[in-house]
């Protein structure tokens, strides 16, 4: 029997193993590749990235830049929808129809019906967020956001015909449901379909496009605004029909990601995945060194005895990626109380409902500046870095919205000073932490549970904006607590334990491959020596750089 055959035959006796002998399917005829040369290819694709620069990145990957952008121009809709959950509460027409009469004259939705409606559309994309760890890791990344732009359509008949606040409330938990799904796939396919080098961009698109959805929910919502009658709501609400459409076409053309299809076994159909997502003139090896980098990283994950089950994410080297992963969603939620809520926030403070509407939309544009800004920071500060410095900074500005807080004359003129300040505050998180957190979170997991592991973060962190959606309208409320603006000095206190969390334990993964970002756990490396640590990755070791 010619080695050609002994290669075939263990192929065909170790076919559900993609790490033992991979099949590939290349133009001329089809190759079994042994081990040693899958370690090879991954090491000859890990030096290519390494070396790549942005530029050769994009030329090399103009399809998986198109499809990533694709798959999270969904959160412009998720962005465009949640505007109006919080900014709602600031709107006459919708206040005047789901509100209550105050002492004062004009209408206001009870604190505890907010809270009650935030709680409802978290608690939705929690649930969103555990089924997906099991449809995505089963169906792959394309059918289910397929089905959840489907489901999305048809939970916005509810929202747009709700005849009370509790129906809202209904339509709310409902529509968080696909929320949550696409919160995670969208970050999860754009870390799987490009180098690394690219990866801070596209997974950083997807706080972006958050921004531009609430830009847009924000700006319909002001245009609206002097407009009279149940319209000025249910227009809005209408517009959320527009996208979808256009959406799952482009879905049903993207290519799957081809970590998911090695993961399922399907090695050859993940080669094919490889070529849609690069220029057409590829050369086979280029494709054949990727293809091998993923494997060989899957085979790492093997000898780790790593699953794509749950209770793997607590086990041995994974729960400390995964205590990675939830606190650094965490943190983001942390630095954002007051700025999710600015449109309230400012208006209970004493500015004109217009004037705060505005804030809002100012809010929403520096966020997009922000993003591009992180785009050029991030490759050379690090994610580490701009994590630290963002949270520090949004720290001592918080604070100071609550200094601000304690003069009680002339509440517009403070309350101009707090809404600048908080537009700072906002720029500054969106070219800091608030995109690159998005990176770190897919960069951490293995690849078996990326999935569950950004979903069991997306879902830590939405139970803590279901405490905020609680502790928020109470204590900026004049009818409940009343803090106002001096709620700075309790969020801020509570700021400060992201920033010692972060010091000692988040590292820094800029220009890691996936498998160096094994092997790196794998050995124990500390947090704080991540940049100066070698990879070797044939022997799965580390070593100090001098």
């Amino acid at each position: 029997m010619t080695s050609h055959e002994d290669e075939k035959t263990a192929h065909q006796e170790d076919k559900n193993d993609p790490t033992s002998v991979v099949h590939m399917a290349t133009k001329d005829e089809e190759e079994y590749v042994t081990p040693d040369d899958v370690l090879k290819g991954a090491q000859q694709a890990t030096s290519e990235e390494h070396k790549m620069s942005l530029r050769e990145a994009i030329r090399k990957y103009p399809t998986a830049c198109f499809f990533s952008a694709l798959f999270s121009s969904a959160l412009i809709m998720e962005g465009f929808d949640k505007a109006f959950i919080t900014a709602f509460f600031a709107f006459p027409a919708f206040q005047k129809r789901y509100g209550n009469l105050t002492a004062s004259g004009d209408y206001q939705v009870p604190a505890d019906i907010q809270a009650g409606v935030n709680g409802g559309v978290s608690a939705g994309q929690i649930i969103g967020l555990a089924m997906n760890s099991y449809l995505a890791d089963r169906f792959g990344y394309r059918k289910v956001m397929l089905g959840c732009l489907f489901f999305m359509c048809c939970f916005v008949f509810i929202q747009f015909f709700a005849s009370s606040i509790y129906m809202y409330l209904g339509a709310g938990v409902l529509l968080g449901i696909p929320w949550g799904v696409f919160q995670v796939i969208t970050t999860t396919y754009a870390s799987e379909v490009c180098p690394n080098v690219l990866r801070p961009y596209l997974t950083s698109l997807v706080s972006m496009c958050w921004s531009i959805g609430y830009l847009l929910g924000t700006g319909v919502l002001t245009a609206f605004l002097k407009m009279e009658g149940q319209w000025a709501y249910r227009i809005p609400f209408a517009l959320q029909w527009v996208l979808p459409i256009p959406l799952a076409i482009g879905i049903l053309c993207a290519p799957e990601s081809p970590w998911w299809l090695v993961r399922q076994n399907r090695v050859a159909d993940a080669e094919v995945a490889l070529r849609k997502l690069r220029k057409k003139d590829v050369d086979d090896e280029e494709i054949a060194n990727t293809l091998s980098m993923i494997v060989y990283t899957i085979k790492i994950e093997n000898e780790m005895n790593t699953s794509s089950a749950y209770k793997d994410l607590f086990k041995g080297v994974n729960r400390r990626r995964t205590e990675i992963t939830v606190f650094t969603y965490v943190i983001q939620e942390l630095c954002v109380p007051l700025l999710s809520y600015v449109v309230y926030f400012l208006q209970q403070a004493g500015l004109p409902t217009s004037q705060a509407f505005k804030f809002g939309l100012g809010q929403y544009s520096l966020a997009i500046v922000g993003v591009v800004v992180a785009w050029f920071l991030t490759p050379r500060f690090g994610r580490r870095t701009l994590i630290l410095s963002g949270i520090s900074f949004v720290t001592a500005t918080t604070f100071l919205i609550g200094f601000l807080g304690i003069p009680t004359n002339n509440p517009v003129t403070y309350g101009n000073v707090i809404g600048a300040l908080l537009l700072l505050q906002y720029f500054v998180f969106f070219f800091t932490c608030g995109p690159v957190i998005y990176t770190v979170v897919t960069e951490i997991p293995s690849s078996y549970l990326r999935s569950k592991s950004v979903s069991l973060a997306r879902a830590t962190y939405n139970v803590n904006v279901i405490i905020y959606g609680q502790l928020m309208p109470r204590t900026t409320q004049k009818a409940w607590w009343n803090w106002g603006a001096k709620s700075g000095f309790f969020y801020g206190g509570i700021m400060c334990i992201g920033i010692i969390w972060g010091y000692f334990r988040l590292p820094e993964t800029k220009d890691r491959t996936f498998a160096e970002i094994d092997i790196l756990f794998m050995n124990g490396v500390s947090a704080r020596d991540f940049p100066k640590t070698k990879v070797d990755l044939a022997n799965q070791t580390v070593s100090r750089e001098e």
